[in-house]
């Protein structure tokens, strides 16, 4: 947590498409692309659009990103490339798998705004921007006195309309010219220049403080463009579009039809000029049906020729030589649409109609008889064109009428009167350059080229259509339906794919948009969802080359933010406007603040090292736009000023539109206003319509919320929380989460006129917690006596006689509004103080600055300063002092380095019944469940969950608000155990007493901080004390081998027997109750939490199976030696127990628990430092003989060496006995013939036998329990005869003596035995070669049926495989694939032809390997069932009481040694092979390190059931799971 570089992590999945999902970055932020489970291992490349520093962007160059791999380490987990971000854009980035390509997506980086002389940073939060439209500023030379308004009010960014100009209807975004400044801002005696532009706007940023942007408009220009006439090719015109003819005609035909309305000619037929009722809606319905429609017949474009086709037909099938194509029978006649849409130009493929209508004979009669088919066919082809156009009139109507109706008899609608040339009854789609004739004439325009080519469509926007779908090219009907709502002055602009396709027209666009970028800031992009992506990327890359921080903004109306995105990601847009005049209530107003940005208030401190998590666009919230309705009209004039403070209140950027301040009362239309704005006049009277100060409309207030929204931005008061205290009142918090400060703005909303509504005078009471510091503002709408608002000829004026009254920064006392405030304390340090109101009428707002109580400042002031010792994070807002609690002067980190490996098991884990051991318990979480650990690791796995997602509602958190019970818990649990464990809980009850101090609503926060910290610091102890593997290790190592201290502890009763007094480096402890010294040396759990207690916590074989992996490559030497001596103490019959049961409980009715044994002191030997020297260590014997009974530790010892020696002897001489209280009382399951145990060594192969077929002597141990399926007493999997895994481990084994002896480390080089009367003696030397002579011979299933080795070929139903045993009593058995044979190829590989065991290994990943496990018998095997399920009892057999519980479900040990096995022999068959390999290593590998990260328990389970589904009844965390995939990643 130390650094504070902020870097964001991208995990990238096997063929996941990102286009739709936004990341946003800073500057300055480093990208790491990593590898998710389904890519590791794999040959990856990610490439970028990204340029190398120094280079400029070009969308098109993509380079790949070199791979970094801290110390080149096992797995893919820390692999990762990387981007430093230091150029604001939209960046793509995708990536190859070998070479197809496999995912990708775009990362948008923030432009940084710099403003003023000093080129200060404007943080995007802080943006205030206001709106104008250029044409209304007037004459170049008086701009500054206009604009002087929006410098005054406290904006910090102008938004001009487009400064070009304009076309024939006036409209700011109809642009004649794109290259010249409108030349309405000149004098007559001066003509103004872009020069001068660049000038004002310099002099805006420079002195003012303001930042400016303008509009780019890409999508039309206006009709009568000059360049236009020039270039028509540019537009949608019936030459390179004559898909839109039809549509010409019909609006032509509209055009002629609203023109006779207006002369009268309809008045007869009950359309009058000035449409009023509905009656007259209906009679225009029925003309265009009547007349309209039967004299253009439209459908006619779209339909054949029926006397040419025939006729064409006919002729065809006369020809005497004609060959007829065989064309697809599948394919039928259809209509094939004429390219050039002349009326009856279409065909059908004659090809097709000889193939489907073929006469029976050569005579002229069935000739005709074909023909008139055909003719039937054709025609009615044709009606179904004729429905299809019927179909589309009919939309084409309704669209009309709901147009007439919005334009001439909507209430909301602009009432535009009679229907007149210049407001004709339909907006024109096209335009028409020409004399206007008769419709007939006007049509054969369209097939002149010199002519149609002028005839070009207008722009508009279609409700509802896919905004990335083009509507005026072919496929779409628009312009026939008439869905369009046009602009009918601006024309639509046809860029095609590429520059080629239109060079005029983008290197004019291009000029357009670098002439904006070198005189502006930013864009806005106009219409930005219709205008093209391509076109938009194209244009904006050219900007950003002029402008590389160019600040984007846009509207978008896809309607779906997956759309949204889509442009967010593509074009790079810095801000999307959003609407608060979208909200209907006050409610809903409050709603999109919080959507918009901001985190919640309390939020947990996010590390800066974190994945990148999708988002949404940073928002311009504005309170008006430009495109809006009046809110006057629309709400009342009383909701600007709460509204605007409401929107200021945000945490995203805020902005206006000039009129609003000002309480204009009407829509400034772009289109029709040509009044000017007012100028800034201080003196000016409210009568005066031409001036403006601060006393004009909401002005003095507007200033007042801009300069707040700014410094809320500027000084990271980043979280914020939105309260509705009744209908109309909406409270916004922002708070600060380094400083603690918060400011409250509470607005009463008028969204109904308060003069015409009812508002109650009642304001319900607020509880605002904390200290109110000061009012920042409060203000009311109130009304002053001047002269009713007039509308003025000259200037756009506001209403005179509402104002607002407004104070800032006043004492609470002396506020106007509030009544009275009283201090209630909520608990011990909470203030809260009630708020009164008297005069929060609609249309007031006040705004309280509010601290935390003093006592909880000071508080967080001390937290915070002892956070600092884990992140710079916290430097801000920390307060030092001397007076606190002495253990806080000493740094966490070096209390907690004396702590030892056994005691960090105390403070980070224990699960319940350890814990219960030790007489306490995990704690529960009401509502919610028990933590799984009673340390750290249970409070920090459900944080992990939270954090990122902050999820601060979780009954965790709260249960933190609520009360100090888990505050209490953590740090009483820890100083209850005395020594470093209690230092440790000391330190953190000082904390916790600050803690406590602190306003419940942070507590969440603050605990995660402290606990954060301390967990981290706790790692990174342990870790120090682990061997080098760990510590240079990846993630996926060192996390794993925390598994090492979770399995790894001692309780209050230990759980090993006594190690011999003679033996050094015991460690030892007093005994709380006898206080006396005794050993604690710690002790293997199998797994938690069923097997971590008690007798059930340590067994001979799961130790033996896991201490390789868990605590000699962790370098933990010392527990190991003491845990190996232990065992060896207990040594009875030649066995290892399995249970334990500390000694003197232990069962030996395992197999294969020695062989385990004597394979650790093997890899102890070879991996300790003189580690041989294990051997002369002494035993302290409990059994001497097999009969004694147990002795004290000391009473006997033997070196080491001695007790293997007797563990061989017996093995060789046959070990057979009764189990000691052989009966119920030991197994209440087991058949009495069962508790007879048997082992001992063939003398012809060499090989370890042993077992009968009722008892189960190795780790496949099931026990039959169920009386309703007759499986009581009865294993699952006996495994008697010669188990392979026994047969590899005795040889491993064997060899290794066989070495020692020959260095003479190893005193005996042969066992002694007494056969038949006689002594017999058998040297390890020959021993060895029995096996080796012996173990393919007879365990290899050979490929050849013919092989004579085979005993039982009728029993073989998978060759190339290796056998589960040999001369098991059911022969089966022998034959069943199970993965076993991969643990013996780990320990013996010397025993396995290469070409074999790759054979083998191969059928076993096909057929056995899953995703976290192996499946622990063949899925072909007739009793394979991959679902464990131990409670379940029924009448199958092979199912009851979990009798399958190793006949398929998925071990995840044994994957640990299958992976071994390919690694060891992948590497002799070559480097092909072993790069492979190591694929599939680290692949499977993945996985695991997923389960790992995301469970809870931190651990790798038992098992799982078919296809690595969960299994409810496995050990959540098993020591042998996680011992064997790290072994896995150590050979790696």
């Amino acid at each position: 947590m130390g650094h504070s570089k902020q870097i964001r992590i991208l995990l990238l999945n096997e063929m996941e498409k990102l286009e739709k999902t936004l990341f946003r970055l800073e500057q300055g932020f480093e990208l790491q692309f990593r590898l998710g489970p389904t890519l590791q291992g794999k040959a990856v490349t990610v490439y970028t659009n990204y340029p190398f520093p120094g280079e400029t962007f070009n969308r098109e160059k993509f380079r790949s990103l070199g791979w970094e791999n801290p110390t080149e380490r096992e797995d893919d987990s820390d692999k990762y490339c990387k981007l430093n971000l230091q150029q604001s854009g939209s960046f793509q980035y995708y990536f190859l798998q070998g070479n197809e390509k496999s995912g990708g997506g775009y990362i948008v980086v923030d432009p940084i705004l710099h403003v003023g002389a000093d080129n200060h940073v404007l943080p995007l939060d802080c943006v205030t921007l206001q709106t104008f439209l250029t044409k209304c500023l007037g004459p170049f030379d008086e701009w500054e006195s206009r604009l002087r308004v929006a410098k005054e009010s406290g904006y910090n960014m102008i938004h001009f309309t487009p400064l070009q100009t304009l076309g024939l209807s006036r409209s700011c975004y109809s642009l004649a010219n794109q290259l010249e400044l409108n030349p309405d801002f000149s004098r007559r005696n001066k003509t103004y220049t872009w020069t001068d532009v660049g000038q004002l706007v310099e002099k805006l940023k420079k002195e003012w403080n303001i930042l400016c942007i303008t509009d780019v408009v890409y999508n039309h220009t206006a009709a009568n463009s000059k360049w236009l006439e020039e270039h028509p090719e540019c537009a949608y015109n019936l030459v390179n579009s004559p898909h839109l003819k039809p549509a010409w005609v019909l609006d032509r035909a509209l055009w002629h039809f609203s023109c006779d309305v207006a002369d009268g000619k309809y008045k007869g037929k009950g359309i009058p000029a000035l449409i009023e009722n509905d009656q007259h809606m209906n009679c225009i319905r029925r003309i265009l049906w009547e007349d309209v429609f039967p004299k253009i017949q439209l459908w006619e474009f779209f339909q054949v020729d029926v006397y040419k086709a025939v006729e064409q037909f006919r002729g065809l099938l006369t020809q005497d030589n004609r060959r007829v194509t065989k064309s697809d029978p599948n394919q039928h006649l259809k209509i094939i649409q004429d390219p050039e849409y002349r009326r009856f130009g279409c065909t059908v493929d004659m090809n097709i109609a000889l193939a489907t209508f073929i006469p029976h004979d050569k005579g002229p009669a069935a000739i005709e008889e074909c023909c008139n088919w055909f003719r039937k066919r054709i025609e009615e082809l044709n009606s179904e064109k004729l429905r299809l156009v019927n179909y589309h009139q009919e939309q084409a109507v309704n669209c009309l009428l709901g147009n007439v109706f919005y334009e001439r008899l909507a209430g909301h609608g602009p009432k535009l009167g009679p229907v007149t040339r210049k407001h004709p009854l339909v907006t024109r789609y096209f335009t028409f350059p020409f004399e206007e004739l008769a419709p007939s004439t006007e049509e054969s325009m369209i097939h002149l080229p010199n002519k149609a080519c002028f005839l070009m469509a207008y722009n508009g926007w279609v409700m509802g259509d896919d905004p990335l779908r083009n509507f005026a090219e072919p496929g779409s009907e628009v312009y026939l339906r008439r869905e369009l709502i046009c602009w009918g002055d601006s024309v639509k602009l046809r860029y095609g794919n590429k520059p080629e396709d239109c060079p005029y027209l983008w290197a004019h666009m291009r000029k357009y948009t670098e002439l904006t970028a070198t005189y502006f800031q930013g864009v806005r992009l106009d219409n930005c969802h219709s205008t093209p992506l391509h076109v938009a990327e194209y244009m904006l890359d050219a900007a950003r080359k002029l402008q590389p921080n160019l600040y984007v903004v846009a509207e978008l109306f896809t309607g779906s933010e997956d759309l949204d995105n889509i442009f967010v990601t593509r074009l790079g847009i810095s801000s999307l406007i959003r609407e608060a005049m979208s909200a209907y209530n006050s409610h809903e107003e409050g709603r999109l603040v919080y959507r918009y940005g901001g985190e919640p208030v309390g939020s947990f401190v996010q590390p800066c090292l974190r994945p990148l998590m999708p988002a949404i666009a940073h928002a311009l919230f504005m309170d008006i736009t430009h495109d809006n309705e009046c809110p006057i009209v629309h709400r009342s004039a009383y909701d600007a000023l709460p509204s605007s403070t409401i929107v200021a209140m945000a945490c995203c950027a805020s902005g206006s539109t000039r009129g609003y301040d000002e309480l204009v009362p009407h829509q400034i239309s772009v289109v029709s206003e040509e009044r000017f704005y007012t100028k800034w006049n201080p003196g000016a009277l409210p009568s005066n319509t031409g001036d403006v100060n601060f006393q004009s409309g909401i002005i003095a207030a507007r200033c007042a919320i801009n300069k707040l929204h700014q410094e809320l931005g500027a000084k990271g008061f980043i979280q914020v929380y939105v309260d509705q205290v009744d209908e109309d009142i909406v409270a916004v918090t922002r708070h600060s989460p380094s400083i603690h400060q918060s400011v409250v703005a509470v607005s009463r909303t008028a969204f109904r006129n308060p003069k015409t509504s009812f508002y109650s005078k009642e304001v319900p009471q607020m509880c605002i917690p904390g200290k109110i510091e000061e009012v920042v503002l409060e203000a009311r709408t109130i009304e002053r006596n001047t002269n009713p608002y007039r509308k003025d000829e000259n200037s756009i004026n506001g209403m005179p006689n509402i104002t607002v009254e407004i104070r800032e920064h006043i004492q609470l006392n002396e506020s106007k509004i509030v009544k009275q405030a009283g201090i209630t304390t909520k608990g011990p340090n909470e203030y809260v103080q009630e708020i009164e109101f008297e005069n929060l009428s609609p249309g007031s707002v006040i705004i309280f600055r509010v601290s935390l109580d003093p006592h909880a400042q000071v508080a967080i002031g001390i937290l915070r300063n002892h956070l600092t010792q884990f992140s710079p994070h916290f430097k801000s807002g920390s307060l030092a002092v001397d007076n606190s609690n002495p253990i806080l002067k000493i740094p966490f980190a070096s209390i907690a380095s004396k702590l030892t490996l056994a005691e960090l098991n105390q403070i980070l884990y224990r699960c319940e019944s350890e814990e219960q051991e030790d007489g306490g318990g995990c704690y529960t979480i009401p509502n919610w469940s028990a933590l799984k650990y009673a340390g750290l690791q249970g409070i920090m796995s459900v944080l992990a969950e939270i954090r990122p997602k902050n999820d601060l509602g979780h009954p965790f958190c709260d249960n933190l608000r609520s009360g100090d019970w888990m505050i209490d818990y953590v740090s009483s649990r820890l100083i209850s155990r005395s020594g470093t464990i209690g230092e440790v809980g000391k330190w953190l009850q000082a904390m916790f007493f600050y803690l406590k101090q602190i306003p419940r609503y942070l507590i969440p926060c603050y605990f995660d901080a402290i606990l954060i910290g301390a967990y981290t610091t706790l790692l990174d102890i342990a870790w120090k004390q682990m061997s080098s593997f760990v510590q240079d290790g990846s993630t996926f190592v060192k996390h794993l081998s925390l598994g090492s201290v979770q399995m790894c502890g001692v309780g209050k009763v230990p759980s090993l027997p006594l190690l011999s007094p003679s033996l050094m480096d015991v460690p030892y402890r007093l005994n709380e109750i006898t206080k006396e010294k005794e050993q604690c040396c710690v002790s293997l759990a199998a797994g938690l939490p069923h097997f971590s207690s008690g007798l059930f916590r340590c067994w001979g074989r799961d130790t033996f199976i896991a201490l390789r992996g868990t605590l000699l490559i962790t370098g933990r030497y010392l527990e190991a030696r003491n845990i190996i001596l232990a065992f060896a103490g207990t040594l009875r019959h030649g066995l290892i127990p399995n249970l334990l049961g500390e000694g003197t409980y232990a069962r030996y009715n395992c197999r294969d628990a020695v062989w385990w044994w004597l394979q650790c002191i093997q890899d102890y030997c070879k991996m300790v430092p003189n580690g041989v020297d294990i051997l002369k260590c002494p035993v302290s014997r409990m059994y001497p003989t097999d009969d004694s009974a147990p002795l004290p530790a000391g009473t006997l010892d033997q070196p080491l060496f001695e007790v293997i020696q007797e563990t061989m002897q017996r093995h060789m001489q046959g070990i057979q006995f009764r189990e000691r209280n052989a009966g119920p009382q030991i197994d209440r399951n087991m058949k009495d013939e069962g508790f007879n145990i048997t082992a001992g060594v063939d003398e012809e192969t060499g090989f370890v036998y042993g077992g009968n077929r009722l008892n189960c002597g190795t780790w496949m141990d099931k026990m039959g329990e169920s009386d309703r399926a007759r499986n009581r007493g009865i294993p699952a999997t006996p495994r008697d005869g010669s188990a392979v895994e026994i047969v590899g481990l005795s040889k491993s084994a064997v060899r290794w003596l066989l070495e020692l002896s020959k260095k003479n480390i190893f005193p005996y080089h042969e066992v002694t035995v007494k056969r038949h009367g006689k002594i017999v003696r058998v040297s390890y030397d020959e021993w060895n070669r029995r096996i080796q002579d012996n173990f393919e011979k007879l365990f290899h299933v050979s490929e050849d049926p013919s092989d004579l080795n085979e005993k039982h070929p009728n029993l073989v139903h998978k060759r190339g495989i290796y056998k589960d045993s040999y001369g098991a009593s059911s022969p089966w058995c022998d034959y069943q694939l199970r993965p076993n044979f991969t643990i013996a190829m780990v320990v013996a590989p010397e025993l396995f032809t290469v070409e074999k065991a790759w054979k083998a290994l191969e059928i076993a990943e096909k057929k056995l390997l899953g995703p976290l496990g192996m499946k622990t018998l063949d899925p072909d095997d007739m009793v394979y069932c991959g679902i464990y399920d131990n409670a379940l009892d029924n009448d199958n057999y092979n199912l009851a009481k979990g009798f399958n519980y190793h006949q398929g479900p998925e071990w995840l040990w044994p994957v640990g040694y299958f992976l071994r096995a390919k690694l060891y022999f992948s590497r002799l068959l070559g480097p092909e092979t072993n790069a492979n390999t190591i694929f599939l290593v680290k692949n499977v590998l993945s996985r695991h390190y997923v389960h790992l990260e995301r469970s809870p328990w931190k651990g790798l389970p038992e098992l799982t059931n078919e296809n690595g589904q969960y299994c409810p009844f496995s050990c959540e965390t098993q020591a042998w799971s996680i011992a064997t995939i790290l072994e896995t990643l150590y050979d790696l």
